[in-house]
């Protein structure tokens, strides 16, 4: 799910993820200190009180009259007992070696709540420890306690009964100031991921402000057209690369658009050549032989070499006319149309283009007498003239050609349609009609609906033709009543 969400929304997610685990590692970290310290603090304060009742001991030891011995120990701390026990604030117990118990500080409990006998094991334990020291964990009413268990020594250092300090673990106070700190702690998280989520925001879009100008500019990227440059005030070192990285490669790619179009030209002219040579061999062949053949048999003396001369004159002359029409028209594919932008009345000229045909089975009909545009006359009568001629050559195996010719206006654009029950254009051939050099006829170059639609490109309109096999085409350009 993560890697489907935009970049701004992955940096923005992971800040505050970073945040929250931020602040539930170190609310952790804190309650496992704080255990840490509370055993710290209980091991430290249950050695002190130890230390300080063993240290009471010895000096009630060294003060008594009664001999130092086990049997001794109940009368030697008979009240003594007591004083420590109070002085120290925690009570205590003392056992003979045997583990029977011999004095107790608190008295009402001796027969209830403290075990008359030591266990065999704390016994061995202590005995066996190096330091003469045994510390058990116990537990009572669900809460820990740990008691310790040490030798009390005569004045000599001889062992004459054991010590036993029970000591409670009381962390109410520690959970109380854990809880406190907690509240505050959580208190000033939540302010931070306040400030985290506003910052995070605030971040993200601006990390991602570049790459959005970067990426809009990318989607208008056209290789059809100059490109604008990226220009960032301020980038970071990675996005400058990345800008510098598509700026080098607009360059490149108009070097290469140009090249391109060079080439595009010089294929062109070079085809246009080819065409041309090919268009101008076709007459010359015919006049080659032409005069080939008069220089061979021509006499002077024939009665008739004077009708010969013009028929021969003739052929060369037609010759000729079919070369100049080539050369004318090459030259009016070739020039393009310039915007003059005439304020005219379309529907009139239009029917000055179509008074140049004498087939009657040409027709006009104009939405209105009048539709204003600004066109060139010249232009536009080209236009019409060569659809429509293109419809004349279209109708002449039909049993009832007609041809229709018509004039309207559509939102904000001229409509001139070119109508024909003819045979129609083929479905492959369809695209291929606008291109240069292309025609299905058995005369002409193929010429004129190519230079149709660069007029009408020119101009910023629109020609689109339809059509149907063996029942017509039509051929519908549109032109802007006003051009830019």
């Amino acid at each position: 799910m993560l890697i489907q969400l935009s970049l701004r929304s992955r940096i923005f997610f992971a800040m505050i993820f970073l945040v929250l685990i931020a602040s539930v590692l170190i609310a952790g970290v804190t309650v496992y200190q704080y255990k840490e310290q509370s055993i710290d603090y209980h091991e430290d304060r249950m050695d002190r009180k130890e230390e300080q009742i063993r240290q009471s001991i010895d000096l009630a030891i060294q003060k008594t009259t009664y001999p130092v011995t086990t049997e001794n120990l109940g009368l030697i701390f008979k009240d003594e007992i007591y004083e420590i026990a109070v002085v120290q604030n925690m009570n205590f117990n003392i056992y003979g070696l045997d583990g029977s118990l011999i004095k107790s500080s608190r008295p009402k409990f001796e027969n209830d709540s403290i075990s008359l006998c030591l266990n065999p094991e704390v016994l061995n334990q202590l005995e066996l420890s190096p330091q003469k020291r045994y510390l058990e964990q116990n537990s009572a009413a669900g809460d820990n306690y740990q008691t310790s268990y040490t030798y009390i020594a005569d004045r000599r250092f001889k062992p004459i009964g054991i010590l036993q300090l029970p000591y409670f673990e009381d962390n109410t106070f520690n959970q109380m100031e854990l809880r406190e700190f907690l509240m505050r702690l959580g208190a000033v998280y939540l302010l931070m991921l306040i400030i985290a989520i506003l910052l995070a925001f605030i971040i993200s879009k601006y990390i991602t402000r570049s790459l959005e100008t970067i990426s809009n500019v990318m989607e208008r990227t056209d290789l059809t057209k100059r490109n604008q440059k990226i220009h960032i005030e301020s980038p970071g070192e990675e996005i400058e690369k990345l800008i510098g990285a598509y700026n080098a490669m607009i360059d490149e790619l108009e070097r290469s658009a140009a090249k391109l179009a060079r080439s595009e030209r010089e294929q062109a002219w070079r085809e246009m050549a080819k065409q041309v040579a090919h268009e101008i061999k076709n007459p010359l062949t015919p006049m080659r032989l032409s005069v080939q053949s008069f220089e061979r048999k021509f006499d002077p003396q024939d009665p008739d070499a004077q009708k010969k001369v013009k028929e021969y004159s003739k052929t060369l002359i037609q010759q000729i006319d079919t070369m100049s029409s080539i050369a004318s028209a090459f030259s009016n594919f070739a020039e393009m149309p310039a915007q003059l932008n005439e304020t005219l009345n379309v529907v009139k000229i239009v029917k000055l283009a179509l008074d140049i045909f004498n087939e009657d089975y040409i027709h006009f009909i104009a939405e209105k007498e009048e539709i204003i545009a600004k066109l060139d006359r010249t232009q536009l009568i080209r236009v019409v003239t060569n659809l429509v001629k293109n419809a004349i050559q279209a109708v002449p195996e039909v049993a009832s050609p007609r041809v229709l010719v018509s004039v309207a206006m559509q939102d904000d654009q001229v409509k001139i349609s070119v109508a024909d029950n003819g045979i129609g254009i083929s479905e492959e051939n369809r695209d291929k009609i606008f291109e240069p050099k292309f025609t299905t006829k058995t005369s002409g170059m193929g010429l004129g609906l190519g230079m149709v639609k660069n007029i009408v490109e020119t101009y910023q309109g629109e020609i689109k033709v339809t059509s149907q096999p063996g029942k017509g085409t039509v051929f519908c350009v549109l032109f802007p009543t006003v051009t830019t």
